[in-house]
């Protein structure tokens, strides 16, 4: 299912201009509406949202719920078969970030509240990327 972010007409900050960016954020809910999860293999959701057109799409994760274990590298395949060049999340395992990573997606860790908000802190430039995860694998 695609939407429209409203309000997509302000100028990029200087790390997206010129960048159609496709964003994956760790979501509770099919909106930007929603809360973040703080999950990110274990996420309910992801949304992919297009930097450039303000559309996103909500991308199922329910089959990595209740994964034993690979959960992190599974969601991390998910993401970068959905074009997705950043994730925005609240925790990312050694594991998924390591295929993050050799995917060349970078990495926002540390993110927290309702899904617009924090995009609007990753455009402004609030949100930094990370060079390593920050919780050991299996991690709920």
């Amino acid at each position: 299912m695609r939407h429209h972010l409203e309000g997509g007409g302000n100028a990029p900050p200087p790390h997206l201009k010129g960048a159609n960016m496709k964003i994956a954020i760790t979501s509770t809910g099919p909106d930007l509406s929603a809360e973040m999860d703080q999950r990110f293999g274990r996420a309910q959701l992801f949304l992919i949202v297009d930097t450039e057109t303000g559309e996103f799409t909500a991308v199922d994760n329910r089959q990595n719920l209740d994964a034993p274990q690979g959960a992190g590298i599974q969601a991390a395949r998910t993401i970068v078969d959905q074009g997705a060049e950043v994730l925005i999340t609240g925790h990312c395992g050694p594991n998924a970030f390591k295929t993050l990573q050799a995917a060349g997606v970078r990495v926002v860790i540390g993110a927290r509240g309702v899904n617009a908000e924090v995009l609007e802190q990753f455009k402004n430039g609030e949100l930094p990327y990370t060079e390593n995860s920050d919780v050991e694998g299996h991690w709920s």
